[in-house]
Parts: structure tokens; sequence; C-alpha cells
């Protein structure tokens, strides 16, 4: 009885294996994943200036782990300014390949007597409709605002491009995806920050890169991609495998192909 209850169980373990061999488990993650909105909401009022903050954005160990093309290291992102006359607009922006633009957010603030209202909204394609995070503050507790309400800058436009960075600049690679959400929400704490659902704008009509969205080069999921960015993913698609279970099992999903160089110029090169 015993030698037929074993043989019993050794031919059940054996088939599930067989079974958990074949399957195949797609693990994908979103473009969206990459850069925390509430997290740039909070840089911003810790910087003094749009460089300042361009800067800080593509620095090791920054709030900024985007890789829209899936090259293994973090995208560069551009800030360039828009608006005027207590209403100032800032325009996130990266390449994902030569030529592509991508607009991924945008910060925009208007002054309301002694406060200022700051709204961040998501593009459309990455993070989905009216992704949208609202804040309130004085503006003279952020150094960011109070610079801007009290002094005034020329509106600034980031000079860079693909291929061509700053010279301090250095790409570097992408961290997990739950070290860069532990990082992101200890910079946020417990902030003030209001989720919303209908950000409108009286100055979104001067942003330079209004509706600028890369055809080709993005590969990770986009939440609300164009038609044009379905046929590049379809002819382009991610690609990962992993083994798991007993170490038999197959998994297939997107890809981050490692890439330790990238395009240099005299700017310092890069991504």
């Amino acid at each position: 009885m015993f030698k037929r209850y074993a043989i019993f169980l050794f031919i059940l373990i054996f088939s599930c294996g067989n079974d958990y061999y074949d399957t195949n488990v797609t693990i994908t993650q979103d473009a969206a994943d990459g850069l925390d909105l509430k997290a740039v909401m909070a840089l911003v009022q810790k910087v003094k200036s749009s460089e300042e903050l361009e800067k800080r954005l593509n620095t090791p160990g920054s709030i900024n782990n985007l890789d829209l093309n899936e090259d293994g290291n973090v995208d560069y992102i551009k800030v360039s300014e828009y608006g005027g006359s207590g209403e100032y607009g800032f325009s996130l922006t990266t390449e994902p390949v030569k030529g592509e633009v991508q607009e991924i957010a945008t910060i925009e603030i208007t002054k309301d007597g002694d406060r200022a209202n700051v709204n961040a909204r998501g593009n459309s394609q990455i993070y989905g409709n009216n992704y949208y995070y609202h804040d309130n503050s004085h503006f003279w507790r952020n150094m960011f605002l109070f610079s801007y309400f009290t002094n005034g800058f020329g509106m600034y436009r980031s000079p860079y491009y693909y291929g061509h960075y700053p010279r301090y600049y250095r790409s570097y690679t992408t961290v997990p995806s739950r070290s860069y959400k532990n990082r992101a929400k200890s910079s946020y704490g417990n902030s003030s920050f209001k989720r919303g659902s209908n950000g409108k704008s009286s100055i979104s009509s001067k942003n330079p890169n209004r509706g600028k969205t890369a055809s080709k080069g993005i590969k990770q999921t986009l939440k609300n991609p164009t038609r044009t960015q379905k046929s590049f993913q379809k002819r382009n698609p991610s690609k990962r495998a992993r083994s798991g279970g007993f170490g038999r099992s197959k998994r297939s999903g997107s890809v981050r192909g490692s890439s330790s160089s990238r395009s240099r110029s005299s700017f310092g090169g890069g991504k």
C-alpha cells in the first residue's frame, strides 16, 4: 500500500513540475514607474533654479530611474521653462533615440497672494489620462518659488540633446523597482501633495514641448501609447528571459539590454 502511494505521489510531483516548466509568465514594468511625480515636486522645493533641477534629476542616486528605451541606463531628462508674469511652467523631456523627443511631465506654478499653487501633470502616454498632483503652500518656504517670484530669471531652455550633455554628466544604470520606490518615497515623506483628476492650466499653450511624443525608441510599457508608439513596440518587443521555480521554468517579458557605453561628445556625451 505504501509503495503504491509513493509511486502516485512521485507521478503527481513530476506532472506538476512539467506544467510549471511550460508556464510562461510575462513580466513588465510601466514607464511611469521610473519617475515618481511626487518626488519631482519635492525636488522642486529643494532647488534654486531650473539648471539645478536638471542636474539633480540626472545625478546617480537621484529620483530619476526612467529607462524608456530599455538599454539599462537611466534616461537624461531635460528641463525647459515657459510662462512668465507670476506663472511658470517646467517641461521635462527625454530622447529615447536620436531625434525623438518625448515629454514626460510638466510642473506649473501660479502665484496666489503669498501662496503658490504647484501642479504636476504626467504625460498621458506615460502616466495615463488625468494623472495629476497638486500642492498649495507659502512660496517663501520654497527656495525655488521664492527666487522666481522675488528676483525673476530669464527662461531656461536646456541646450543639451541626444549624445550631447554637460561635462558633469555620466550615464548610470537603473536600480531595481523596489529600491527606486523606497528612494522616491523617502524624498517626499509625509508631504501635502494631493492627487487630482483634472489639472487645468492657463499657461500650457506656452509650453514649447506641448504634444511632443517619440514615435520610436520607447520599449517600456505605456499607459496610453499613440498608434505609432504601438506600432514601434509591436516591431520591437521587449524580451526578458528568467528562470524560476525549481530552476526549470521559463519566463518572458520586458528586456533591459545592458549597455556599458554611449555616444559621447565634447559636452560629456551619454544617452
